[in-house]
């Protein structure tokens, strides 16, 4: 089998694309790889404490490597910082990269053109696959996630905290896709065929976060203009 790391957020879709692999059997995922805010020991966006991050690794049984960032890394330090570490990881025999990607264009071109710098190929297992669909397999496969982030400007702060079942994908609201893949919201994967037991956490309390959008014009890599970045965004602490 082709040997892989895949990038590891915390959440569904990367746990998807993990089972999916697994299940494959083309390629052999021996590290999760996941970039964590040097400043909070947070995981960059979903906001989950490191502790909980080693916890799931842990249960899942594959080895965690941890990529320090500061909050505000500019894109291209970002890009150095990353070319680095693919390049540590192609030097231990991997030789590709998974990621839990939908139907973000920009995104998979970005991730693509960084990859060919250092000759590693990408893989997205869940790639164009309908999100509503994706939901109900995840879901019929046994996996167990509650919602750690969500987007203020989409999502009221009820949304925040609560398990991802029929029920929640079924109060969503209009325009909001089922996967959060236009960043909605993201989670915290606990439970599922790829753990050899649950991951015990207990919730804490909600909060509401504000972040200023990137200044810089070549440090935003998507087609979206900075002031147009959502900003605002409910946490629900886990411990």
């Amino acid at each position: 089998m082709k040997k892989a790391f895949l990038n590891w957020s915390s959440g569904k879709d990367a746990a998807y694309a993990l089972h999916l692999v697994q299940h494959k059997k083309e390629f052999s995922v021996e590290k999760l790889v996941t970039t964590i805010n040097s400043e909070t020991n947070r995981v960059s966006m979903h906001g989950l404490r490191k502790e909980l991050l080693i916890k799931q690794a842990q249960n899942i049984g594959i080895p965690l490597q941890l990529i320090p960032l500061s909050g505000n890394v500019p894109l291209s330090e970002y890009n150095s910082i990353m070319e680095q570490e693919v390049l540590k990881l192609k030097e231990e025999g991997f030789t590709h990269s998974i990621f839990g990607d939908i139907f973000l264009e920009d995104l998979k071109q970005y991730r693509e053109q960084q990859l060919q710098k250092v000759e590693i190929e990408g893989v997205f297992p869940l790639w164009k696959k309908n999100t509503a669909q994706l939901m109900q397999e995840f879901l019929a496969a046994g996996f167990k996630a509650i919602t750690v982030s969500v987007n203020a400007k989409l999502l009221d702060q009820s949304f925040c905290g609560r398990l991802i079942d029929e029920s929640f994908l079924a109060d969503l609201p209009a325009g909001v896709d089922p996967a959060g893949e236009n960043g909605e919201f993201h989670s915290f994967v606990f439970d599922g065929p790829i753990f050899s037991k649950p991951v015990s956490f207990q919730k804490g309390e909600i909060v509401e976060r504000s972040f200023a959008p990137v200044k810089k014009k070549e440090d935003n890599c998507f087609k979206k203009e900075p002031e147009a970045w959502d900003t605002r965004f409910f946490y629900c602490e886990l411990v």
